[in-house]
């Protein structure tokens, strides 16, 4: 086994994770949240049902219980089209940026479900990490308000729905994670993740079919350049990124893999300032750098 093989796929979750959100930001321009997630998480499951059938013989992980089927369904339900739809929202609102380094309170979240459900304590060392994520994205968040005092009143209604989008997704993120754990704890996490997958396109489809956007999948597949950027950030995310994960979580502290995981907000300020010819603030990094800190501190004892 190579050294460091767990901290290098742990780095390589953070790039897979980076390149995924940058794509999704430009694909949810172009055809919208609705038609972004249904796509998405169609080349999702298709990458996953090709992967079963060549490494576990079947199509569906129909091995699993009901009682999991059911569990990881509603993880799925909400982590996906509760979670996301705000999540790629707050993309078109604020952008990749300022969104991942709200998004970063996700860990903050979880690590309190946690202990309201589980019992699960938190040491004073993540508590400080908790304080430390809130105040370093407050620190950004009323950094970047003030320095557009002068934009037009409607631009800074966005940007607010941007950031409470950003908010709802992590809420969303966290507590599809706790539904995971409740239900299937000692379950395979590539048949967890098919069967979410599974789960949130058919939330998505009737979710479209309601609010009568389900034109908006059927326009991304005539836009033949969101649907490459779409298919790349599939790839890298659901595929890569999870892969890459699990291989960190296994052969690598849990604390040292979510602190090299969870570098996407760093990660994302050069390609993001790269594509949009935009100056990265020194403030902007301090406060990317403390949140991933905080967070980090949760998990390292």
């Amino acid at each position: 086994m190579i050294k460091y093989s767990g901290e290098l796929a742990a780095l390589g979750t953070s790039v897979a994770w980076t390149f995924t959100s940058l794509c999704f930001e430009f694909a949810a321009k172009r055809i919208g949240t609705i038609g972004l997630n249904i796509l998405r998480l169609l080349a999702a499951l298709i990458i996953y049902t090709i992967v079963g059938i060549i490494f576990q013989g079947e199509a569906l992980p129909l091995q699993e219980s009901p009682k999991v089927w059911f569990w990881l369904s509603l993880s799925g339900l909400v982590g996906f089209v509760f979670g996301d739809v705000f999540l790629f929202q707050s993309y078109i609102y604020i952008g990749a940026r300022t969104t991942q380094l709200i998004f970063v309170t996700s860990p903050v979240i979880t690590a309190v479900m946690g202990y309201i459900i589980f019992g699960e304590t938190i040491a004073p060392l993540g508590m400080l990490g908790m304080a430390l994520v809130f105040i370093s994205i407050m620190f950004v968040v009323v950094y970047k308000k003030a320095s557009g005092q002068n934009m037009p009143s409607q631009k800074s209604v966005y940007k607010m729905k941007g950031i409470i989008f950003a908010v709802l997704a992590a809420l969303g993120q966290s507590a599809g994670l706790i539904l995971s754990k409740i239900g299937a704890p000692d379950s395979n996490a590539m048949n967890a993740a098919h069967i979410r997958v599974i789960a949130g396109l058919i939330g998505f489809i009737i979710v479209a079919f309601i609010i009568k956007k389900i034109d908006e999948p059927i326009r991304g597949f005539k836009d033949k350049q969101a649907l490459k950027i779409l298919s790349l950030g599939a790839l890298l995310g659901p595929f890569a990124g999870v892969s890459l994960a699990l291989a960190a979580m296994q052969r690598t502290s849990s604390g040292i893999a979510a602190t090299l995981m969870g570098l996407v907000p760093i990660m994302v300020l050069l390609p993001d300032s790269l594509i949009k010819k935009e100056r990265i603030r020194p403030k902007e990094i301090i406060g990317a750098v403390g949140a991933v800190i905080g967070a980090a501190l949760i998990f390292i004892h």
